[in-house]
């Protein structure tokens, strides 16, 4: 008789549940979910009886649901790691294009044949659309009003400046060439022997945020130099 008695209060604890069903809201779902993530793992045969609404197929399984975002991650994934490789293959080559030109700016006997050696690497093997070395001293010194007018403005926290210059600087370095973006370096320890100018037709191609590493070492190699070249 006990035994009949408990089985019919449990029959009415599971009848009263699922009359409250309607009670619970999915947040609560969702809290609990989150709570037990075990939850599925312990009811495993809910995977092939619960449908998921799908806007394109329907219903699919939950089973289903999950494989096709993990396929959409890998692909994620794998895209990001592509684009990874393809940047540091891109580097590479860049790297190997400046070693090239520090190696030839070695062999160099003129200030003539360092500016046919910069313009050739420059413009042909890095794409970018003119190189110009203005020494600040010597029979081809920049102006003095105009060194100024650089060295004040462009350069008051470092020996190297990136971006782009008003229509007036442009003219002055790059008077028959397109500057719609620059990379500018002093040269000499204390900037006293030049100045390095590099332009691009891309306006993002010389930015603040650039990585300095090559083209730091390039100016080194060109401070070196130029002392020997023009006899100073």
């Amino acid at each position: 008789m006990s035994e009949v008695m408990g089985q019919q209060k449990n029959n009415l604890e599971l009848n009263d549940n699922f009359e409250d069903h309607d009670s619970v809201s999915d947040s609560q779902v969702v809290d609990y979910l989150f709570a037990h993530p075990d939850f599925f793992v312990k009811h495993a045969h809910l995977f092939e009886e619960l449908d998921i609404p799908h806007a394109h197929k329907g219903s699919v399984s939950l089973v289903e649901l999950q494989s096709e975002q993990l396929r959409k991650k890998v692909r994620l994934l794998n895209y990001k790691l592509n684009q990874l490789i393809s940047i540091a293959r891109q580097n590479e080559q860049i790297y190997r294009v400046y070693a090239d030109l520090n190696l030839r700016l070695l062999a160099t006997q003129s200030m003539e044949e360092m500016q046919l050696v910069l313009e050739e690497v420059m413009q042909e093997r890095l794409q970018l659309e003119s190189v110009v070395i203005k020494p600040f001293i010597g029979a081809y010194a920049f102006p003095e009003i105009q060194r100024r007018l650089f060295v004040e403005k462009r350069f008051r926290r470092d020996k190297f400046f990136f971006g782009r210059l008003s229509e007036h600087e442009r003219k002055l370095l790059f008077p028959q060439q397109e500057a719609n973006s620059v990379a500018l370096l002093l040269l000499g320890e204390l900037g006293e022997l030049g100045m390095l100018a590099v332009s691009s037709k891309d306006p993002s191609h010389f930015n603040p945020d650039m990585d300095t590493l090559l083209i730091t070492q390039l100016q080194q190699f060109l401070s070196i130099l130029l002392p020997k070249l023009m006899k100073y």
